[in-house]
């Protein structure tokens, strides 16, 4: 059973638009709680069902052992990315998304 926390984590992940990404950070600065290590637990247990390359650290690069995964998905969502060879990394400047609720957040 998901907790509340849980659940908001993967409803962020849920509405971040194909093309862009949030850092883990991000997420937990959006929901006003918890932090990366936090919302990393929330993806590692559940985020098989979401779009987890989308959630990726702050310097632009996917979770540890899934780079080429999601770069499959990065070049099939045409994400901007800085580097295509491991290590993977998303141009983090033109692919952040602010969030749900946010100005032009399209």
């Amino acid at each position: 059973m998901l907790t509340d926390y849980a659940d908001r984590v993967l409803d962020v992940v849920d509405a971040i638009p194909a093309g862009r990404v949030m850092s883990y950070g991000d997420i937990a600065e959006y929901l006003g709680e918890g932090g990366p290590r936090q919302v990393g637990r929330v993806l590692a247990a559940y985020g098989g069902s979401v779009a987890w390359w989308r959630v990726i650290h702050a310097d632009g690069t996917p979770a540890p052992g899934h780079d080429l995964a999601a770069l499959a998905r990065y070049q099939e969502e045409g994400t901007p990315l800085r580097s295509s060879v491991p290590p993977v990394r998303v141009h983090m400047r033109e692919a952040r998304w602010p969030g749900p609720d946010s100005e032009g957040a399209s």
